[in-house]
């Protein structure tokens, strides 16, 4: 016997919109999941039907989707266009895409690792930074405190 209403976080999680069902629940605590027109958030515990729009933000882009079938089971990626149905405007594609190409550029200096990049960049100032005339090389048997003697002005100060 098929369903025709399912909770709002297994729908979310069977057609791989969250990871897991535990994210998808926590998306819908956190207010970002609401369901039709309304922009008042859902609960987890919220059935859903076949011709619903569920409406998802992931910052900065809110998701919407057009639910075709219900189901609790989570599918296979390749069965998802026949259980939901991306709606999602185009304005707001676009800005998914600005800001995915503007993610990299405006990263905060400073923050974490230094991209492959920055790496490269800072290599290639060491490199050309660093005059072969300047001798960092320390021979430790060279310099070697028992082989030499104290020098003979250093014993000037006690006459």
């Amino acid at each position: 016997m098929a369903k025709s209403e399912v909770r709002v976080d297994k729908w979310l999680w069977a057609m791989r919109i969250f990871k897991t069902r535990t994210v998808a629940t926590e998306a819908c605590k956190k207010g970002r999941v609401t369901v039709g027109d309304s922009d008042v958030p859902v609960k987890p515990s919220r059935m859903i039907s076949v011709g619903d729009i569920v409406h998802v933000r992931k910052p900065p882009v809110t998701y919407s989707f057009k639910v075709l079938a219900v189901t609790e089971n989570r599918l296979g990626a390749k069965l998802v266009p026949e259980y939901a149905e991306n709606i999602t405007s185009s304005k707001e594609l676009e800005l998914l895409e600005m800001v995915k190409i503007s993610g990299f550029v405006a990263r905060r200096k400073g923050l974490g690792r230094p991209t492959k990049r920055e790496g490269r960049e800072l290599a290639s100032f060491i490199e050309d930074s660093y005059d072969d005339s300047w001798n960092l090389d320390f021979d430790s048997e060279e310099y070697d405190s028992d082989d030499h003697e104290m020098p003979d002005w250093a014993w000037d100060d006690e006459e």
